[in-house]
């Protein structure tokens, strides 16, 4: 029934004329003056319709733009105009006048062509719709035509972002309008002393958006010529044969500029010879008298003359116009004094940057620092107390991060799986670490060699055992949301919120231990039995238990650092072999059994590895091997580390 309707209505308009204050319409002109190049809607000829249509003024402009995007426009054969419509079903639609938005009527589609420009056009009317987008009242609208304008700036741009700046009422929007204003300026000022303005502006900015306006205007162009133009646009001169301009490269940008000949491989050369033997002779030179590659090159010269083969350089040939012409960059990019600005600018953001980049090192050596920190302190209280050297404190690591992994199978929080883990994992680990104690280590004191070879069984059992109960594959430990993504301090400098929890927690744990070793009995006591086990035998402190807590209490610290290794590396059986030679270097490194050398031994290990690997970022194995040979060389010069331990350890 509706569709009867709808043809009943259509019928009744179809014979309405077109209003006439729709073919006299501003807007209407315009598209009028350019339906050729709208009806053909190719890529290569639509530039100048869109451009007319967005620069135009007027308050339709906008309206047809979008309505041509969404393939809303439409075009009626009969009156040669151009309207926006509404599919009523297949056969209707709903017509509109692009001047005032009025409705026109029902008609049917027989006499209406529809516009569908494919998505280049779309996409070049999306960046003409930018200019309208940069003012309009929704902030979301604002924000897209700001994006828009940063993928694909365009010359058009600059006018209307500095036309939106002084009405934008959003604080954040406005501060990002100048900036890209400047950059733009940068690239389409319409003159030199505002782009040199706008550059200087940007003095030591590092924005990466600095750099990609600035290294377009400082682009070269490799140039020869008989003598150096005397011009202010060129650059430096390149010696061939020097790192930045190969022999090769410069003989080849001679014969490109017809100022030389090109040259002839040997084999080449060779295989033309060969070619042109007659009676045993080449060019009237016989053939055995080609002994030498001078004999060879006149061989082939004579060939040349007479025109069988084409002309080419000889060595000698090539070395004179090498040696006759000189090489220079001619830059492209900007007249003279533009080029100067962005050469100053750019080398006062380069400075800045190696700064930042110097900063950003450090600050990921001392977050590794603080991983090796977590990871050997408890190693570090085990041996300086005991003298024992426990190859399974990897393990211990290990331990920590399955139990967290096992308590976030039955906490679905990660922020409460976490808490519970922490301790959870000590408590593990400390009975771990109690019962090989217990049933191991007591029983090997002072038999160093035979504790190494049984705590490295133990390490390799206990990999198994872990292997046999989760798997080989790698088992993830989820950190919290409010962990993800990383603190950003410019384009050059980040770390990830995970690094900065674990350097609290290692700082949170320095302090604990600190406390526990000197405000507390069982610190007291364990002191006393490091500094001279007999005295304090004496003085009725039983050394066997000292040992057994101490020995729980630096493993279970060793499972609350594979909690917080975990969150960040993958757990895995073999995780904990992965820390261990770190472990034994920071607390060799920072002297045994001390907690504030364990601290200074992390650091410079961590800073080192940072180090070694900035100057060979491809290689982390070599980083470590001459990591490794640095510290048997500090051992050499410093044998009880950088700060020494007197008592039973420092005797060890």
């Amino acid at each position: 029934m509706l569709r009867f309707v709808a043809i009943f209505l259509a019928c009744l308009t179809v014979s309405l004329p077109v209003p006439a204050q729709q073919a006299d319409a501003p807007i209407q002109q315009v598209l009028q003056s350019h339906r050729d190049i709208l009806l053909e809607s190719s890529r290569r000829t639509i530039g100048p319709a869109i451009d007319t249509l967005a620069n135009s003024g007027l308050p339709a402009a906008q309206d047809v733009l979008e309505r041509w995007q969404t393939k809303d426009m439409w075009f009626n054969e009969d009156s040669g105009l151009f309207v926006y419509a509404e599919e009523i079903d297949r056969d209707t639609l709903r017509i509109f006048d692009f001047a005032n938005g009025s409705e026109i009527g029902i008609v049917p589609d027989d006499d209406f062509d529809q516009l569908k420009p494919n998505s280049g056009i779309r996409s070049m009317i999306g960046t003409a719709l930018v200019q309208f987008q940069l003012s309009d009242p929704d902030r979301d609208t604002r924000v897209a035509a700001l994006n828009a304008i940063e993928r694909g700036a365009e010359k058009s741009h600059l006018a209307a972002l500095r036309d939106s700046i002084p009405t934008e009422s959003d604080e954040a929007l406005l501060q990002r309008k100048m900036r890209l204003e400047r950059l733009l300026t940068i690239r389409f000022g319409e003159t030199d002393a505002a782009r040199i303005e706008a550059i200087k502006s940007f003095a030591g900015d590092l924005g990466v958006d600095v750099r990609a306006a600035l290294n377009p205007l400082v682009a070269v162009r490799l140039e020869a010529a008989a003598a150096l133009p005397d011009a202010p646009d060129i650059g430096r001169t390149l010696v061939p044969g020097s790192e930045a301009l190969s022999r090769h490269d410069a003989y080849a940008l001679l014969v490109d500029d017809g100022l030389a000949k090109p040259r002839i491989s040997r084999d080449n050369q060779r295989t033309a010879l060969i070619e042109n033997i007659e009676d045993g002779q080449v060019a009237g030179i016989r053939v055995a008298t080609l002994d030498s590659q001078s004999a060879r090159d006149l061989a082939y010269a004579a060939l040349a003359e007479q025109g069988t083969v084409d002309a080419v350089a000889t060595a000698a040939e090539v070395e004179e116009r090498l040696a006759n012409h000189v090489f220079y960059e001619r830059y492209i990019g900007a007249p003279p004094e533009v080029v100067a600005a962005a050469q100053l600018a750019l080398g006062a953001i380069e400075n800045k940057v190696a700064v930042n980049r110097a900063f950003d090192l450090g600050l990921d050596a001392l977050s590794l620092a603080s991983i090796y920190f977590l990871a050997a302190i408890g190693l570090a209280i085990t041996f300086g107390v005991m003298g024992v050297i426990n190859m399974a404190h990897g393990e211990f690591i290990m331990m920590g991060a399955y139990t967290g992994y096992v308590v976030q199978l039955f906490i679905p929080d990660y922020t409460l799986s976490i808490m519970v883990a922490i301790p959870l994992a000590f408590a593990v680990t400390f009975g771990a670490g109690v019962a090989m104690e217990r049933l191991v280590i007591r029983w090997l004191y002072h038999r160093p060699l035979e504790t190494l070879l049984a705590t490295f069984g133990i390490s390799i059992a206990l990999q198994q055992i872990a292997k046999n109960i989760f798997g080989t594959q790698a088992r993830p430990l989820t950190a919290p949301g409010w962990l993800d993504g990383s603190w950003v301090i410019n384009d050059i400098v980040s770390i990830s919120y995970i690094r900065i929890a674990i350097f609290g927690l290692a700082l949170l744990f320095l302090a604990l231990i600190l406390f526990v070793m000197n405000r507390t009995r069982l610190g007291l006591e364990v002191r006393a039995v490091t500094q001279n086990p007999r005295m304090a035998a004496s003085m009725g402190i039983n050394p066997d238990k000292i040992n057994m807590l101490t020995f729980g209490f630096g493993s279970g610290i060793a499972g609350i650092a594979g909690v917080a290794i975990g969150l960040y590396a993958k757990v895995t059986s073999e995780m904990g072999s992965d820390y261990i030679v770190q472990s034994f270097m920071t607390v060799v490194v920072g002297g045994v059994g001390n907690i504030w050398g364990t601290l200074l031994g992390a650091t410079m290990v961590g800073t080192l590895q940072k180090g070694i690997e900035w100057l060979n970022p491809s290689n982390t194995l070599a980083a470590q091997t001459y990591m490794i040979l640095f510290v048997i060389l500090f051992i050499q010069f410093r044998p009880r580390g950088i700060i020494a331990l007197k008592g039973r350890a420092a005797e060890a």
